[in-house]
Formats: structure tokens, sequence, C-alpha cells
């Protein structure tokens, strides 16, 4: 019965996708990074030390917190199965794009700019259509690792336990890991973790982006190494896989400036030159994402699959 939760729960995130009234285990993770900061900076001493505490500390207390839960008779199965929905977030992913897509398709660009506002960190109160659309395709490549591809391979790889101690480390990337002054020193180590976690999931969906391509388009050219070349320019070691396969594949431009509270970033061109957003790209890209998230969700369970029984 275990090895179906994988299943399971990817069969519920694309069903349900994410409730938003219903209790999730990021809140309480949430609420532990903000007092274990609050600690870390009235105690004092090299907050890049601190960094590193709380995430070995965090990380191996999911892992064995998590791994305890779902070993408890029948009622583990049930728990398993929720953390594993829990840890997925492919379908809210889809919706959530679908809808800004559709508002730009309207010509609701107010709309579209407070819908896009809560997936994105950048500034989105004065994008255009255009700036619009090739936002909303960076943010949907890169989470279709982050959000999907990423837990669905720790919990075939490790269960929901593995699926959990990777999230916690990637959620506080997320709180802590800015290059800011205040976060610098405490989100350095937690950053670079995910860096390492991520690095094998990351190339992983560019392949499975790239594989749909073939599969689906035997007639289009498959632009690997144009993909692996632009994958390079980004400062991430990762996020650059994923929306360099999605630029070339929509055949559309990423990058270029980015306003992050109110100070201008100058990303890297990913994609064909100069090739710009349309309702049909922008469309033609969430199917791209979901059907490769399907395809190497496939791949990853029949590879898990076979080892396990093996």
């Amino acid at each position: 019965m275990e090895l179906l939760i994988p299943v399971v729960a990817l069969t519920a995130d694309m069903i349900v996708g994410d409730p938003h009234r219903f209790p999730h285990p990021v809140q309480a993770l949430g609420w532990l990074l903000d007092r274990e900061e609050g600690l870390a900076r009235r105690m004092g001493g090299s907050l890049r030390w601190w960094g590193i505490f709380f995430t070995l500390l965090n990380a191996l207390g999911v892992l064995v917190v998590v791994g305890l839960l779902t070993a408890i008779p029948v009622l583990g199965l049930f728990i398993g199965v929720y953390l594993a929905f829990a840890g997925l977030s492919l379908g809210q992913l889809l919706t959530e794009a679908k809808v800004v897509a559709a508002m730009l398709d309207r010509g609701d660009l107010a709309g579209a700019r407070r819908a896009l506002a809560l997936l994105v960190t950048r500034d989105t109160e004065n994008l255009d259509e255009q700036e619009l659309r090739k936002t909303l395709a960076e943010t949907t490549s890169e989470n279709l690792c982050d959000g999907f591809v990423a837990p669905f391979f720790f919990l075939v790889v490790g269960g929901p336990a593995l699926l959990w101690a990777y999230k916690t480390i990637s959620t506080m990337d997320s709180m802590w890991g800015h290059k800011t002054e205040a976060y610098e020193q405490l989100g350095c180590f937690p950053a670079r973790a995910d860096d390492v976690l991520a690095w094998l999931p990351a190339r992983l969906t560019a392949l499975f982006m790239l594989g749909w391509a073939r599969l689906s388009r035997k007639d289009k050219p498959f632009p690997f190494d144009e993909v692996r070349e632009d994958a390079s320019k980004t400062d991430s070691p990762n996020a650059g896989w994923p929306m360099a396969a999605g630029a070339w594949l929509a055949g559309a431009t990423m990058g270029g400036p980015a306003r992050y509270h109110g100070e201008v970033k100058d990303k890297p061109m990913l994609g064909p030159a100069d090739a710009p957003w349309s309702g049909g790209k922008t469309r033609s890209l969430i199917e791209l994402v979901r059907s490769s998230a399907l395809l190497g969700a496939a791949c990853m369970y029949l590879y898990a699959l076979m080892v396990a029984l093996a």
C-alpha cells in the first residue's frame, strides 16, 4: 500500500489542488522559522552558524517525526497520503497560471497584475501585457521544479519523511535565503543546501520538458544545446534549467529587467532573442508544464517501483 502513496497523492493534488482554508504543514514551518529567527537574533553570535544549526535541526527533526507518524499501523498510511498530497503543488500551480492567462486574454491587466503578485516576489503593479506574460512563464516554469518535480522525486526516493525534510529546507530558503544585509548570513546555509538538493531535480525537469516536446512535436527542433547554454547564465545553479527549457520550447524570450522591492535587477536573457509572448504561447507553456510533469512523475515512479520490487 505504501507504494501507492505517490499515485494517490498526485491524483488528489491534480483534482483538489491546495485548499486555502485547509491547514497546511508549511504554515507550521513558517511559524517555527519566525520564532527560530527571533531566537537567533536575540541570542547573538554568528547568524551563519545559527542558520546551519537550525537547518540541520529542522530537517532531521522533520525526518524523524514524519517517519514515526507514518510508521503508526493503519493510521500512518493516511498520514503519509495527506503529507505526500500536501507536499505537491502541481494542481494549484496550473490553476493559478490559467487564471492569470485568462485575465490576460480578456485584457484585464489590472486583475492579472493582482493575481500574479500572489505568485511572484517581483513588483507587478507597472507591468505591461508582455511583461506579465513573460513573468507568468518564468514563475510557472521554475515552480514546475520547485513545487512538483523536486518534491515528487524525494517522495518516491524516501517517502513522505524525505519529502518533508526537503520541503523544510526549501521553505527555509524561501524565508531566509534573501541576498540582503538582514538575511545574507542567516540564510546562506539553507540556500546552499536547497541548491544541492534541487540540483538533480532541476535538470530532470528540463529533460522531462524536452522529452515531452520530442514525443509530441517530432517535426520541431530539439533545443538541448541551447537550453544547456542558457541554463548556465542564471545566478541560481538550478532555476535556469526549467526556465530555459520553457523559453525555447514556447518560442519566446524570458529574462531582462525585473523590479524587486523597488530595485531593478537585470536577469539574463533566455530563449530565442526578441521573441514576444502571445496568448497561444502562454497556453502552450502551461500545457507543456502539465504534460511534462505527468511524464516526469510516471518516469520517476516507475523507476522507484522497479527498484523497490527488485
